[in-house]
């Protein structure tokens, strides 16, 4: 057994998740959570306009990164894996944050490109949808042909030579149904689609804060949400020529905005992981819930308890682009005559995929640890 810690520092959030990682003889991983943390720091503050990380931004990250340095330190993870994705990779000062993670936490945090940003999301997302037992490997590993790292808006096509379909895979694999997995962040969303590894995968230079700082900073008006549609819509365009949304057999939201989504959607009164996780939506209802949110007072947002207040001057444009990707996606597979009918939403995500990066080569299997 390897205790491991696995940090995901994005634009609006850092999070942390230790876990036990136990390796069975037949090499499947199985993760074991003891701390999963998340909090809202805003480092890509003002990141869209400037091209630097705001001097306060920094400030408030780092303060967590010393608190998670302890945690990791007391809880006695064995490795550490810092990765800093869509408002570090666009920032012209990103080493004085690399040097304070560095200092704080003792291991080198890695900025990483769109592309690997989607390979983890991919892989930690088998972990929680349908919550179906155990899953073939989720990281593409050297399947991959990647061109230049181009950071966010970059696509890669995979082939599927990271996929093993071996026994206690997902039902649905045999038959090849095709996962695309939306990982809706801050600063960048990534689209990966795949069965049990990647075959294309495209990282927007959008979200949910790079939204609002562009088009909704002063309210969700009639112009403004022209504009922010256009501009997803024009990402889309781009990612629909690397990634086949049209294959699309299931569509899976990951991160903040999509379980806001799906937590309203359900009428909740609080965030329960047990019903978001898994949960299966009709379109109808989550492009509904979407644009409920868009349009929603300040008072409807601080009514909820699901939404925490860091994330409510952002949500409705994350709720905007989510909207955008299941609209696109209907309208693709409606094309190909299997019109999209749900979404699932996971709460497996790029943090778990982290983790298991820190504990299996490429082309393992893993298996839910739930």
């Amino acid at each position: 057994m390897t205790r491991v810690a696995a940090i995901d520092c994005g634009t609006n959030t850092i999070r942390l998740l230790v876990a036990d990682a136990r390796v069975s003889p037949g090499g499947a991983v199985r993760l074991v959570p003891l701390v999963r943390l998340n909090e809202i720091v805003r480092l890509g503050q003002g990141v869209d306009r400037t091209g630097r990380l705001d001097e306060a931004a920094l400030e408030r990250t780092l303060a967590v990164v010393a608190d998670y340095a302890g945690r990791c330190r007391e809880l006695g993870a064995q490795s550490v894996r810092f990765v800093a994705t869509s408002a570090t990779r666009d920032a012209s000062n990103r080493a004085v944050f690399v040097e304070g993670v560095r200092e704080l936490l003792g291991v080198e945090p890695e900025v990483v490109s769109g592309q690997e940003e989607a390979r983890l999301s991919f892989a930690g997302s088998l972990l929680g949808a349908d919550g179906e037992g155990a899953f073939p490997a989720a990281d593409a590993g050297p399947g991959v042909a990647a061109g230049p790292d181009t950071g966010s808006d970059a696509g890669v096509a995979a082939g599927s030579a990271g996929a093993r379909p071996d026994a206690g895979a997902r039902p649905d694999a045999a038959v090849g149904m095709r996962r695309l997995v939306t990982d809706l962040g801050g600063g960048s969303t990534e689209l990966v689609l795949g069965v049990d590894a990647p075959d294309a995968a495209y990282s927007m230079n959008t979200g949910s804060v790079r939204v609002t700082e562009r088009y909704l900073a002063d309210g969700v008006t009639p112009a403004a949400e022209a504009a922010a549609r256009d501009h997803v819509r024009a990402l889309l365009d781009r990612a629909g020529a690397v990634v086949d949304l049209g294959a699309t057999r299931e569509l899976v939201g990951l991160a903040g905005t999509i379980t806001t989504v799906t937590a309203h959607a359900l009428g909740l009164e609080s965030f329960e992981p047990e019903a978001i996780d898994g949960a299966r939506l009709d379109v109808g209802t989550a492009l509904a819930s979407c644009e409920a949110i868009v349009h929603s007072t300040a008072a409807e947002r601080e009514s909820w308890g699901y939404l925490r207040p860091g994330r409510r001057d952002v949500i409705a444009a994350g709720a905007l682009v989510w909207s955008e990707v299941i609209a696109r996606v209907v309208e693709d597979t409606a094309a190909r005559g299997h019109r999209l009918a749900h979404t699932v939403t996971s709460l497996h995500d790029i943090l778990d995929g982290i983790a298991l990066s820190l504990v299996r080569p490429a082309g393992d299997p893993v298996v839910d640890a739930r």
